[in-house]
């Protein structure tokens, strides 16, 4: 089973993304901003992480930057998801590092579609 790292602050936006991606087929934990993300993405290995922007204490920028500036311990690719939907802010997530860039509320598709092209799948 691919194990999915959600990074958000909001608790409706977790428990969204989380339902999603469980009934897809993923396993799922969740952090509540950058720092709790960076501690649990580096005791367990992802296979993908879903990461919203604007958080307290790390936003999803940091955290990107950060996780990816350990290449030799962790290669997952990430989804960054924000409400800011600017190109400037699409162009800051490529640059932390991000694979793909979605706008909230994210659809359902838009999300799994995502998840199961950066994985290969929920198996």
């Amino acid at each position: 089973m691919k194990q999915v790292l959600i990074v958000d602050d909001a608790a409706t936006v977790r428990m969204y993304h989380r339902k999603l991606l469980q009934e897809a087929g993923y396993g799922v934990d969740e952090a509540i901003n950058g720092i709790e993300a960076i501690e649990k993405a580096l005791s367990k290995q992802y296979d993908l992480l879903v990461v919203d922007v604007n958080m307290p204490k790390m936003n999803g920028y940091a955290f990107l930057r950060e996780i990816r500036s350990k290449a030799d311990l962790y290669q997952a690719p990430a989804i960054m998801v924000s409400t800011e939907a600017e190109e400037k802010d699409r162009q800051a997530a490529f640059l932390a590092g991000a694979n793909f860039y979605l706008v909230k509320p994210t659809k359902p598709g838009e999300l799994l579609d995502s998840a199961r092209l950066l994985t290969g799948g929920a198996i």
